[in-house]
């Protein structure tokens, strides 16, 4: 049996929430160091765009997405061994979103459940450093917003 027979994907969708102002929606959370995004592991039979949804309502309270697109799916290594990889799909959407700031408990139900996550929102090119890279295309989101569209919902 060769390494690759041994790896373990878990496939992820992480989402660029960007305001008008082209802040991005970003959070400390637990167990981490660095900033992070709204991401989540997908459920058995759920695609990435339902899981985009469900994993921004769940972590951030957000509902009300406007023009969610796919920036690019990657194969990230969580760890060498034993072999696991993140197979991250990432999107990219925007918010109208008055507050800079807020606490929200986590409600997905998991081993997280009740832990209470600091959003704020930070320029995309910040230097601030990120957990598990997920500032990977960042840089993108101060080229290239989503257009305009009327909010899509999770449902």
């Amino acid at each position: 049996m060769n390494e690759t027979e041994n790896v373990t994907y878990v496939h992820k969708a992480c989402a660029y929430i960007t305001r008008q102002t082209g802040e991005l929606l970003v959070f400390e959370g637990p167990g981490h160091d660095g900033l992070q995004i709204p991401k989540g592991t997908l459920e058995t039979g759920e695609s990435p765009r339902e899981g985009l949804f469900r994993e921004v309502r769940e972590e951030s309270g957000l509902e009300n997405l406007h023009g969610a697109r796919h920036v690019t799916t990657d194969v990230w290594t969580r760890r060498q061994s034993p072999p696991k990889r993140y197979v991250r799909h990432f999107f990219h959407a925007t918010v109208h979103e008055p507050r800079d700031e807020w606490t929200h408990v986590l409600t997905d139900g998991g081993e997280e459940h009740g832990a209470e996550f600091e959003f704020e929102w930070v320029d995309p090119t910040t230097h601030r450093e990120f957990a598990l890279d997920l500032d990977d295309y960042a840089q993108q989101l101060s080229t290239e917003a989503p257009a305009p569209e009327q909010p899509i919902a999770s449902d």
